[in-house]
């Protein structure tokens, strides 16, 4: 039998995010954010949070709302500044927020191992760079590497395309980005999808993220965004 859970509204979906708690949020940019899930969970009200995305929010919707109602404590991500990052910029430079800046690939791969239940892993990124300030570093066959430890979240908010009732997923396009990596990674993976389809309708091949890491499913209508458009 599924243990994924199907719910009615983000509300209920994000019910499980507490105060304190490490959220991934999936998106790159725009595209495969959850902004149904991140505007749930504005409304419930969990503060104090460390949230893991690819970048730091833009305009003043999605996770730059999230940002913005005060809710997040440190944000680790890649890209924290963007043309229209104004949200975090003005909490960065007022001291309201915190950051850890980790190199895209070092990012996806740190929560990987968290899902793959890699203790540590070596990587060559960042090397010689203030991003390798106090962590151990190692020569193997010649070339440096730096000591990465996994990122594990408490609470995964993903986007996918279509769900089948054991929650089962498959994505649309670039709007797939960290949402495989990130439903692997978190103890409880929230997901909101554009439908849901019965079991079996799926084609196997077809899906990316089996319905083992999926925990609670909620449908909401698509959303169209532009950078243009954000502010």
């Amino acid at each position: 039998m599924s243990r994924t859970q199907f719910f009615g509204t983000p509300d209920e979906a994000v019910s499980v995010v507490e105060d304190g708690d490490t959220v991934l949020v999936g998106g790159f940019g725009f595209a495969g954010m959850p902004f149904d899930l991140i505007d749930a969970l504005i409304r419930h009200g969990a503060g104090d949070l460390t949230i893991v995305s690819n970048n730091a929010g833009n305009g003043d919707i999605g996770l730059a709302a999230l940002l913005k109602a005060g809710q997040v404590r440190k944000v680790v991500c890649s890209f924290p500044r963007q043309v229209d990052s104004y949200v975090f910029d003005d909490l960065y430079r007022r001291g309201k927020i915190e950051l850890e800046v980790v190199p895209q690939g070092n990012l996806a791969e740190r929560m990987r191992a968290a899902g793959a239940g890699i203790g540590a892993f070596y990587s060559p990124t960042g090397v010689g760079t203030p991003l390798a300030e106090g962590k151990e570093t190692r020569t193997i066959d010649g070339r440096e590497y730096v000591l990465e430890y996994p990122i594990k979240g408490d609470v995964a908010l993903i986007s996918a395309h279509i769900a089948d009732r054991t929650g089962n997923l498959v994505y649309r396009k670039t709007a797939r980005n960290f949402g495989p990596v990130m439903a692997t990674a978190a103890t409880t993976t929230v997901v909101q999808v554009s439908s849901i389809v019965d079991a079996g309708r799926l084609d196997p091949e077809a899906v990316v993220t089996p319905g083992i890491y999926v925990d609670r499913v909620v449908r909401c209508e698509p959303r169209r965004h532009t950078v243009e458009g954000a502010r």
